[in-house]
């Protein structure tokens, strides 16, 4: 099973489309519900994580841990604090622009991507960096199969865009689950 949080109208084959109402980052007993004893292949997290605080995102990532199989996975992408673009930074801004209807005004944090690995390495994940800006603003990126969870605002994937100029880029991580190979298996001779 892999399940999309917070997809609002994204749908992707293969993939279960949650909404806020069924899968609810900060109360696990929507995740018992849901699960029912099952556990996650794979999550992606696109642009939630920013609305919640710093304290609520370390509970979710462990919500999240116990709902993934060993060796699953979540894909996630914040807003990344380092890029260096005036606009996209007012656009992504704590409280955001625009009415409050708009999303961003519910952010909470802008992430630099040490912060936002550190959400998941301390609920035990492994972590692996995919898309980020650095402390000087300089862009890394490194491919992803899309298979295992498309982000639509991202270096490849976004039409603000091109091979001149970014105009949007995320945070994009894959959080692994470790697996936990049982002691007397682990010796080899």
């Amino acid at each position: 099973m892999k399940i999309v949080l917070g997809a609002g109208t994204t749908q992707f084959d293969g993939w279960i489309s949650t909404q806020q109402d069924q899968l609810d980052l900060l109360k696990p007993e929507t995740f018992e519900a849901f699960f029912q004893g099952e556990q996650a292949e794979a999550m992606l997290a696109e642009h939630l994580f920013e609305h919640l605080t710093l304290a609520e995102a370390m509970i979710a990532a462990q919500t999240l841990k116990q709902y993934l199989k060993p060796g699953g996975w979540i894909r996630a992408a914040v807003p990344d604090r380092n890029f260096r673009n005036e606009e996209y930074q007012k656009l992504v801004q704590v409280g955001g622009p625009g009415p409050q209807d708009h999303p961003a005004a519910t952010h909470k944090i802008v992430y630099d991507y040490k912060q936002f690995c550190a959400v998941f390495v301390q609920a035990g994940f492994e972590v692996s960096l995919l898309e980020y800006c650095d402390e000087r603003g300089d862009f890394h990126y490194r491919y992803a199969n899309d298979a295992d969870g498309h982000i639509g605002r991202s270096y490849r994937y976004d039409s603000r865009n091109d091979h001149h100029r970014l105009g949007m880029v995320s945070i994009i991580l894959d959080a692994y689950k470790p697996i936990i190979i049982p002691r007397e298996l682990q010796r080899l001779d």
